[in-house]
């Protein structure tokens, strides 16, 4: 299976979710399927916008950002629903936590679609059998449809997602581009709006193959830094890695490895879980998040998967309590069987400094140790503002490319909130 894979370079696969929402409300309500279905902002009011909508809506010409008054002229029949974004959290979070059962480098972008990075899963399957059985499961357990990209880089993966819709599967490859992407118009290519290809035009570049092949100064005169960065994309040319600890994804901390060889030694699963359990609390402290609740992957010999969670009585961050936690799981679940990859992940995340702890019996006495020092800690938050003072451990912060420190949009930080127990009984496989 190895000579599936280039002995150079990565396999990178994007993900993208078909009609994300409308999808969504269909797998809850199955008396929606196959009708025209559309989520607009305001249902109630005319000038409404279309968020939305299904593939049969699309066929009578209902777009997204279109008028809810013009939908409704296009299609009579036209369902409308309002968001509802809990649910469509939970399904964004069902649907990532089936990808890590694959790989732990995936990399979310948007709540409907993310990037994996499968050049190290050759142990199980083709990237192309990969593709397929994670769209099957998807749409198995959560029965939500997808269209999958398969490339050498992140570019190439979400160009190729697009080009089958809904529940495609494309493969591009480099030598691909001049025939598949070169013809077409330069504002059909990703990270190309309406004002840049506008710009492009108007000096005689009308598709991505003249693109590929202008005048580097021409183009930095026209675009900036931005022009070349264009014209190495229409090459095929993206050195993006795929990113775990994308600023995105702040709903689940994970980690996941297959091992070398199937193993059914209790002692040595044991220690693989002890070196993920160091790597999710790592990744914990870097965004300052501790986790409510920890889950368990077992892939067996046979590729069957099982996913188990609990809840924990205290949120946890450090090794040692994710560790106890997931060897708990882990030895009640486990059948005796080989394991042939071995996951752990953190969910119902909440900020490290805002998180209240359920004291008990046992940790009553360590914390009351702590309470002058807190005290004061909160005294001089309260005096000079909550930046004056905290814990060493806090101070590491994510940085940006060009050394900022990261912010969470407030969507990032609405996607904080606890989703609801809405889980298909699907996700347990």
């Amino acid at each position: 299976m190895n000579t599936m894979y280039p002995k150079k370079g990565r396999v990178i696969l994007h993900v993208d979710m078909n009609s994300f929402y409308a999808s969504v409300e269909m797998a809850y309500d199955s008396e929606l399927k196959g009708k025209p279905l559309a989520i607009a902002g305001n249902p109630e009011e005319r000038r409404g916008i279309i968020v939305t909508c299904s593939y049969e809506a699309r066929k009578y010409g209902v777009r997204t950002t279109m008028p809810l008054w013009e939908a409704k002229k296009l299609c009579p029949e036209l369902i409308v629903k309002r968001p509802n974004f809990d649910r469509y959290r939970t399904a964004s979070a069902a649907m990532f936590d089936i990808l890590r059962t694959f790989t732990s480098l995936v990399e979310p972008v948007s709540i409907d679609e993310g990037y994996m990075d499968i050049t190290e899963c050759y142990a199980i399957g083709s990237p192309l059998e990969i593709a397929e059985s994670i769209q099957k499961r998807i749409l198995a357990q959560l029965d939500l449809p997808c269209s999958i990209g398969v490339a050498p880089n992140k570019f190439l993966a979400k160009t190729a997602s697009d080009m089958k819709k809904p529940l495609g599967i494309t493969v591009l490859r480099k030598r691909d581009i001049p025939n598949v992407l070169w013809p077409l118009e330069v504002g059909e290519m990703h990270g190309i709006g309406n004002k840049t290809a506008g710009k492009l035009k108007s000096i005689g570049i009308d598709t991505i193959g003249s693109l590929a092949k202008a005048n580097d100064i021409q183009l930095k005169g026209l675009l900036g830094i931005n022009g070349q960065r264009l014209k190495q994309r229409s090459n095929g040319i993206d050195n993006r890695p795929v990113d775990p600890d994308s600023v995105y994804d702040f709903k689940s901390i994970g980690n996941s490895t297959t091992l070398p060889r199937d193993i059914s030694n209790q002692h040595e699963l044991l220690k693989v879980l002890d070196k993920l359990s160091e790597q999710v609390a790592a990744r914990m402290k870097r965004k300052e998040a501790v986790a409510a609740n920890i889950g368990v992957t077992i892939r067996f010999k046979d590729r069957k998967t099982i996913s188990r969670s609990q809840k924990l009585p205290n949120p946890v961050s450090r090794k040692e309590d994710i560790a106890a936690a997931a060897k708990a799981l882990f030895l009640k679940h486990w059948n005796g069987n080989p394991v042939r990859l071995l996951g752990i992940t953190g969910t119902d995340l909440l900020d490290a400094g805002e998180a209240v702890k359920q004291l008990d019996l046992f940790t009553f006495e360590q914390d009351a140790r702590k309470e002058p020092l807190l005290n004061t800690m909160s005294f001089l938050r309260e005096k000079y503002g909550k930046a004056i003072i905290d814990l060493a451990g806090s101070q590491v912060k994510k940085q940006q490319p060009d050394g900022r420190q990261g912010q969470d949009t407030s969507f990032n930080k609405d996607f904080l909130q606890e989703r609801k127990e809405e889980k298909d009984n699907g996700n347990n496989n």
